[in-house]
């Protein structure tokens, strides 16, 4: 990506916070980057990338940052629905007719993107193998029973999001989602280097090393058991550090996340504010439609409530009111990325060390504000 440089007081006062998290022990490695209406803000990092070697976080440092991911391939679904090659509305099923099987031939693109399709989970016996076999976990979707009748209810679809898209991505390109999104995202974008669903085993040396926060496992076996998001995959496919450490899971495509830098998911979120000159992704009327209000409520998988545009959850993550003008997708681990319509805020945190909150986020989040605020 071009080199840019942040200045400014808002750069240095995410930078000094960026420090004493990791001076506190609170972090290990983390990135942070903000645009507002095109200008990069802050671009600042701090820590290091990889412990056993002393590395550190630099901004070209790719972190998996799991479900922050979303966000990029519902990108990719809007602007192939701007290029005209599908609608919000079209069954799946017409692009990918076998997806019809056991009562799905009615679940639309829309249904997919608001997380209405009832389709949220994966057998319980799927392996790390079968989530990066493409063809395999497809032909798994195809075949799966509905949840609940698409449209009527909403719960996370955590993985199969992911793959549903890509596939209708594919049928309708007759490309991988990972190529689409270097053509049609990050490579007008100037990011391809630095935004991935499967990264090429030999750029994983640029690649963050991810860490459990301590305690997470025993807060997770404390969780009671019959909770439905322990009937939509195996204990395997949940985002830890060593699931996010494989070289299999990292050179995949599993479109229901991403590996990316703070800067590159940003700037995409800059792109679809409109605030690049000549890199605007999609209209001004796409982005109104895909931020609005889409379906709101329970969520059947995780028990939360949720209010969700068309691939982009609304509002902050934990803020007791929804933020209007607010789009992001969080990520496992307490990394987030969000676009403002209100403000022209574009913000990114990415981080190695997967803490069960948001507060680096939110820490960010308030400094932005007094920024914006300041004018």
């Amino acid at each position: 990506m071009n080199e840019e440089t942040a200045v400014g007081d808002i750069q240095k006062q995410v930078q000094a916070a960026l420090d004493r998290r990791v001076e506190s022990g609170a972090e290990r490695g983390l990135q942070v980057a903000v645009y507002r209406h095109g200008e990069l803000l802050v671009d600042a990092v701090a820590g290091v990338a990889d412990p056993a070697t002393g590395r550190p976080v630099t901004p070209g440092t790719v972190f998996y940052n799991y479900s922050i991911g979303k966000a990029a391939t519902a990108t990719v679904v809007h602007v192939l629905v701007e290029r005209g090659l599908f609608g919000y509305d079209t069954p799946v099923a017409e692009l990918w007719p076998e997806f019809a099987a056991r009562g799905k031939e009615a679940v639309t693109v829309r249904q997919v993107l608001n997380h209405t399709a009832g389709v949220p989970g994966l057998p319980l016996d799927t392996t790390v193998d079968d989530i990066c076999d493409w063809t395999w976990i497809c032909a798994t979707i195809a075949d799966s029973e509905l949840w609940w009748k698409p449209g009527t209810a909403m719960g996370y679809h955590a993985y199969t999001f992911g793959y549903i898209l890509g596939e209708i991505a594919r049928r309708a390109t007759g490309k991988r989602i990972s190529q689409v999104l270097a053509e049609e995202v990050t490579g007008p974008l100037g990011v391809a280097d630095e935004l991935y669903f499967g990264m090429p085993v030999a750029e994983h040396g640029r690649l963050a090393v991810l860490e459990d926060q301590e305690g997470a496992a025993d807060m997770m076996a404390q969780m009671p058991q019959d909770l439905p998001m322990f009937k939509a995959g195996p204990m395997s496919l949940f985002p830890t550090a060593s699931l996010g450490n494989r070289t299999d899971v990292l050179a995949a495509d599993i479109p229901a996340g991403a590996k990316t830098s703070a800067r590159a998911i940003a700037r995409m979120y800059a792109a679809l504010l409109g605030g690049l000159p000549g890199t605007q992704l999609i209209s001004p009327e796409r982005l109104r439609e895909a931020t609005a209000v889409s379906f709101g409520g329970p969520d059947q998988v995780f028990g939360n409530d949720a209010t969700w545009g068309l691939g982009f959850s609304l509002g902050l993550p934990g803020a007791e009111e929804k933020r209007a003008g607010v789009f992001g997708m969080a990520g496992a681990g307490g990394s987030y990325a969000y676009g403002d319509t209100a403000t022209g805020i574009a913000c990114a945190v990415t981080k190695n060390r997967l803490t069960m909150d948001f507060d680096a986020m939110m820490e960010v989040v308030a400094l932005v504000d007094e920024e914006v605020a300041a004018g």
